[in-house]
């Protein structure tokens, strides 16, 4: 049996997010993976050229493609990426869902705080490590358009009101430090979504870039387990 991975990524970000986890599904597994780009989004952004409807039809090609060439499909969502992969779960044959900070809820101002207290310090020093991401935010916070926000809600308020309806076994990952979407999030997702089988993993090191976690090779084993099942 051939199985397929569709991995997506989140708002304003691109592939580059679960870089790190499609490498190790590479080296563990033959699995055929696909990762999108969805319309407006990537190294260069251009948020004015998308919107909820586009990411969500991106989406959906991406897996039709995917399901002719496999016997089954499992997705992976990374932040919106996570309300994405649940919309994909409503409407197609899913076989497994993995929400990687998944943005049912969003902003934990306090550790959003000291991750911008933390990066503005290396702002001074010019000290940027990769995990930061402190151009990638920087960048983020002056090309993002008001209405490409709406949007995101947008996708938000399509999925939230049919949690209960997803039967797909769900892995839900999340990190206890992440500043974007709090850690209240995930226990959301977990008590609201209908699905019999659930599981529920914390990365203690965990910011919102999860697969740049440094534990993250910690919990890639467990997701992969989840996944194999």
């Amino acid at each position: 049996m051939k199985t397929g991975v569709l991995l997506i990524h989140g708002f304003t970000g691109g592939p580059f997010e679960v870089r790190p986890f499609v490498d190790f599904l590479q080296e563990k597994t033959d699995w055929a993976i696909a990762v999108p780009t969805l319309p407006g989004h990537g190294v260069k952004l251009e948020l004015e050229k998308g919107s909820a409807a586009s990411w969500l039809m991106e989406a959906e090609t991406a897996f039709r493609k995917l399901q002719k060439e496999v016997d089954r499909v499992m997705v992976v969502g990374f932040s919106m990426g996570g309300l994405i992969a649940l919309y994909l779960a409503l409407r197609y044959k899913t076989d497994r869902v993995v929400l990687l900070s998944a943005a049912a809820k969003y902003i934990s101002p306090r550790i959003l705080l000291d991750d911008i207290r933390a990066m503005l310090a290396e702002s001074i020093t010019k000290k940027h490590t990769p995990n930061t991401f402190y151009h990638l935010y920087n960048y983020k916070l002056t090309n993002t358009p008001i209405q490409a926000t709406i949007e995101f809600l947008r996708v938000v308020k399509t999925v939230e009101p049919y949690y209960d309806l997803i039967q797909t076994p769900v892995c839900i990952v999340q990190g206890k430090k992440d500043g974007i979407v709090p850690f209240a999030s995930a226990e959301h997702l977990y008590k609201s979504l209908g699905s019999t089988e659930k599981v529920l993993i914390q990365s203690e090191m965990g910011k919102h870039h999860i697969c740049y976690s440094d534990d993250c090779h910690n919990w890639f084993e467990e997701v992969l387990a989840f996944m194999e099942k």
